[in-house]
């Protein structure tokens, strides 16, 4: 009964809190002077179909690299506290048909997942997305037999690869560019607007996202599935 009651307080709670947000809501016919400025930007400077992406990656590109250095920590804590268990032989394993299964799909997911974040600048997606979409891969063959055993090795030498070259594309555009140009992708070409190579350096730091974050979820789901 008492669940009950702080369950009904809770959600009084949020009624009320986003009560406001409904009351003034209200539909504008024309984007505001921000957002123009981000569809103009995204078209005319970058060449990126995608706004969102020209936002995540390029005008708030400290933000994206922030939510990265988050998702690094959060991997590195789960690491230190489960260093000193030792993972336990389990005899679960699961179906003929999904062992058979996982490792078909397995190169399907990880092709479908690279094709997102190398086509975030023209579709909607990204490295985020594209690296959540490899980690499922991996899950999948944690769920087909518990006793399944990654590369560590590799992994972490994607997530520091990934993770240094998308910092110091970061310093080049310091460099070449000017002391406001951290993340800048016009260092390299923006290419033909709706093409594959456009946005100049959108693709390569999408992909580079993608690859840290599909190796560091990859790393929690291993150090969390031996437990």
């Amino acid at each position: 009964m008492i669940n009950r009651i702080f369950i009904l307080l809770a959600l009084l709670g949020l009624i009320l809190m986003f009560l406001p947000f409904l009351k003034d809501f209200d539909f504008h016919d024309q984007l505001g002077d921000l957002s123009s400025q981000y569809v103009e930007g995204s078209i005319n400077d970058l060449n990126s179909q995608n706004v969102v992406t020209s936002v995540v990656v390029t005008y708030r590109g400290l933000d994206t690299l922030g939510e990265v250095t988050v998702l690094f920590l959060a991997t590195a804590g789960i690491g230190f506290l489960l260093r000193t268990k030792k993972r336990s032989k389990k005899s679960r394993k699961s179906s003929e048909l999904l062992q058979t299964a996982s490792q078909f799909l397995l190169v399907l997911i990880i092709l479908t997942g690279i094709y997102i974040f190398l086509h975030g600048h023209l579709t909607p997606g990204g490295g985020f997305q594209g690296g959540v979409l490899i980690a499922t891969a991996f899950l999948l063959l944690i769920l087909a037999d518990a006793n399944v055993e990654f590369n560590h090795k590799v992994l972490h030498l994607v997530e520091s690869f990934s993770g240094t070259f998308y910092v110091l594309i970061g310093f080049l555009g310091l460099l070449l560019l000017g002391m406001n140009s951290f993340l800048d992708p016009t260092i390299i070409p923006l290419g033909s607007f709706g093409k594959l190579l456009s946005a100049g350096a959108i693709p390569v730091i999408y992909s580079l996202v993608g690859l840290k974050v599909g190796s560091e979820l990859t790393t929690i789901l291993d150090k969390m599935g031996g437990e």
